[in-house]
Formats: C-alpha cells, sequence, structure tokens
C-alpha cells in the first residue's frame, strides 16, 4: 500500500542521518513500536467493546493499564507496552500471552541455520546485525520446529511411478551416547515420469547394509510406489536381492558414477584425468562386446600399475552390463552426475562447519534444510528428458502409464 508524501515528509522531517531513520532509536523502530501497539489496542477494543477512555461498560470488565514486554521481529527487538484487562481474558492475536517473536524473525534463523551457521554464528550474527540478544538455547528451539515438518516429509505419499531412483549415502560425525559415531545419511532420490527429481527420504544408520536398505524400500512401497523401472545403486552387496524382493520387475544398474570414484581411490591424482579417459570407452560403449573389447584394452594399458581398477569392473561387470542395454537418451539421464553429485556435494559444504553434529536430530534438520535451499535450483526437468521418456515408453511399454 503506497504511503502518502505528505506523511512520508512529516515522519522524516528531523531525521538528519540515516541512523535517524533506521538505527536503534530511529524512526522505523519507533513506527514498528507505535504499529504494534496501537494494533494491540485495537485488539483491547474489540475485545472489551468500547473504546478507550469511554464511559465502562456494564461487562464487569476494563482496561487494567498495560505490561512491558520485549519482542523479537525480523529487524530486532523492540519493546511493547501490552494493554492488560481487569479480568485477564484478553489474549491478543498478534502477540500472544507468551509470544516473545513476531512472525519474520523465525525465518530469518532458519534461514542462516540452513546455510551452514552454527547456533553460535547466529546468535553472533543477530546481534551485530540488529544489536537484539539471543540465546542458544531459543536457536535450537526455532530450528527443533522443523523436526515435526522433517516427520511429515517422511511420511508423505509418493507418486505411482518412478522411472529411475538413485540411492546413495554420504558419512556424518554424530555423537551418540557420547561418543562420536561415523553415521551413513542414506538418501533416495527419485526421477517421477515428468522428469523432475525428488527427495523420496533420508535415513540415519551406524550399519549400512542389504538388511537396512531392504526396509527402506519396503518403506517407500509402502508410501505408494508400485513400480521402479531402474535403480542405480552402489556395489554394496545384496542390494540388488533387497531391491528385486521388493519390485523384482525393476532393473538395478550399478551406478557408474560410483564406479569411477572407486576406480579413482587407487590411482594418484596425476594419472587420474588419463585414466578416466581410457575408462569413458567401457561405458559409453554401443554394446556388451564393445565394451568388454574397451575394458581389455584398458587392462593391458593399466594393469602392470594398477591392477585393481581392472579387477574392479571385471568383478562388477553384471552391475555394468544393464546401462549398455539402453539407449543413449536414457543412457544420459542414469549416469547424469548432478542427480547425486551436486546432492552431495552441496550437503557436504553446509555440513563441513559441524565437525561433529551433537545427535541425530540436529544433522537431520540441517540436512533437510539443505537439501529444501538445493531443490529450488534444481533445472526441471532433466536433460533430454522428453527423448528418454519416449524409450521407456517403449522399453516398458506394459508398465507405462496408458493415460500418461
Amino acid at each position: 500500500m503506497p504511503f502518502k508524501k505528505d506523511l512520508l515528509d512529516e515522519l522524516i522531517k528531523n531525521c538528519k542521518t540515516t541512523d535517524d531513520i533506521f538505527g536503534t532509536e530511529g524512526i522505523v523502530k519507533q513506527l514498528q513500536k507505535a504499529l504494534v501497539e496501537r494494533m494491540l489496542e485495537a485488539e483491547m477494543k474489540h475485545h472489551l467493546g468500547y473504546e478507550k477512555h469511554e464511559q465502562l461498560k456494564s461487562s464487569g470488565n476494563y482496561r487494567n493499564g498495560s505490561s512491558s514486554k520485549k519482542i523479537t521481529t525480523g529487524a530486532g527487538s523492540i519493546d511493547v507496552e501490552i494493554p492488560r484487562d481487569r479480568l485477564g481474558s484478553f489474549d491478543p492475536q498478534l502477540i500472544g500471552k507468551y509470544q516473545r517473536r513476531l512472525p519474520g524473525f523465525d525465518e530469518k534463523v532458519l534461514s542462516m541455520y540452513s546455510r551452514g551457521m552454527t547456533t553460535r554464528d547466529i546468535q553472533a550474527h543477530i546481534y551485530e546485525i540488529y544489536q537484539t540478544e539471543i540465546s542458544p538455547d531459543l536457536v535450537s528451539t526455532i530450528t527443533d520446529e522443523v523436526i515435526q515438518e522433517v516427520e511429515m516429509w517422511q511420511k508423505r505419499p509418493l507418486d505411482k511411478i518412478y522411472p529411475i531412483v538413485f540411492m546413495d549415502a554420504i558419512v556424518l560425525k554424530i555423537k551418540d551416547n557420547g561418543h562420536v559415531q561415523n553415521k551413513a545419511l542414506n538418501l533416495a532420490i527419485g526421477v517421477n515420469l515428468d522428469g523432475d527429481k525428488e527427495i523420496l527420504g533420508m535415513w540415519l544408520t551406524v550399519n549400512e547394509g542389504a538388511k537396512f536398505w531392504l526396509s527402506v524400500i519396503t518403506e517407500l512401497k509402502n508410501r505408494g510406489i508400485e513400480d521402479i523401472y531402474i535403480a542405480c545403486v552402489d556395489g554394496l552387496k545384496g542390494f540388488p536381492e533387497a531391491i528385486n524382493s521388493v519390485f523384482p520387475h525393476t532393473q538395478v544398474q550399478l551406478c557408474i558414477v560410483h564406479m569411477l570414484r572407486n576406480s579413482f581411490k587407487f590411482v594418484p591424482f596425476k594419472n587420474r584425468k588419463e585414466v578416466a579417459a581410457d575408462l569413458k570407452p567401457v561405458y559409453t560403449a554401443n554394446n556388451e562386446t564393445e565394451a568388454k573389447i574397451a575394458l581389455s584394452i584398458f587392462r593391458n594399458k593399466w594393469d602392470g600399475k594398477y591392477p585393481t581398477v581392472g579387477e574392479l569392473w571385471d568383478r562388477n561387470w553384471a552391475g555394468i552390463v544393464p546401462f549398455l542395454g539402453f539407449t543413449k537418451e536414457i543412457r544420459k539421464v542414469i549416469y547424469t552426475t548432478n542427480v547425486i553429485e551436486s546432492i552431495n556435494y552441496g550437503i557436504r559444504r553446509i555440513t563441513k562447519n559441524r565437525n561433529v553434529f551433537p545427535d541425530d536430530k540436529a544433522a537431520l534438520k540441517l540436512v533437510y534444510l539443505t537439501l529444501k535451499n538445493l531443490e529450488k535450483r534444481w533445472t526441471r526437468p532433466l536433460f533430454n528428458w522428453k527423448d528418454a521418456l519416449n524409450q521407456f515408453a517403449i522399453i516398458f511399454g506394459d508398465r507405462f502409464p496408458k493415460s500418461y
């Protein structure tokens, strides 16, 4: 709503500096206080049914002075006078009896927290910018409200069909019963029929195994998933069997990104670029026969220095082969490193300020807020999705929705 020019002129006529307007005692802070108190007075008028200084009504209730309260807002803190009534029945909507923060402040705290700032960092930043002192406990209280949102998000219904689901994990250090443990944060990332990425859920566990993933996959089915065309996973033993026990028709594909990542563990940095270039013909071959020839050429060249790399690809060949049977359109979507790597990078970038999380709850709420921020920057739909979708309709014709 635009302000009248003469009203603005009246407000700033005695202002000489920016502090006179925006400072701790500036006109903006005074105006905010005046507006809050005016709105509270209007609420009291509605509660009692008559204006201030009017004759007392027959209700037996009347104004009884005011009480001071410090309110934290998105622009700092202000001291306001809260009107009281004789019977103590006045409960203002703008500022409840036990409320000390106006809308906007919590959102600022959550925004800072989701970008990796610790509770102490947020406390110092709020004071530096707004000259308002808050305790680390208050920051924790505000961010703890996210946990309920996380629980609802983790239980939300899912689509019936996801053409592709990626399953991956990163390791976080978390205190548990006074001891620091490495816990796996497991993520399931789905690509729906519209080509949009979606975090299906996240789970913390000490031991990442096929039995654990079986419980995750069962949970996904219980939340509404009826079919997955392709599941991209790491080389965890028993993973394919766990998936196929719940979704028997799902094609389990060993993630090429994981294969490359694991291969480079055995190669010095100076040779990684060359090794990567020599591995590329293996997973970009037109068919399995060409891929086997490319792997043989690779092993002839590198087995003398890094035999473990060639052995790794040979040992996992059964999980790599399905990738070679798909069209180039589908391969591009499955191989897209952004699906997994950008998420892992985003989480690590935010969590690097936390050497150790105090508990599981702290880890989950920070990762959840990080994921919500990452989702805002995702490209929709995935690259080349329409071409891939046409291929899915052909390859999985009897399972592809007729009405889509």
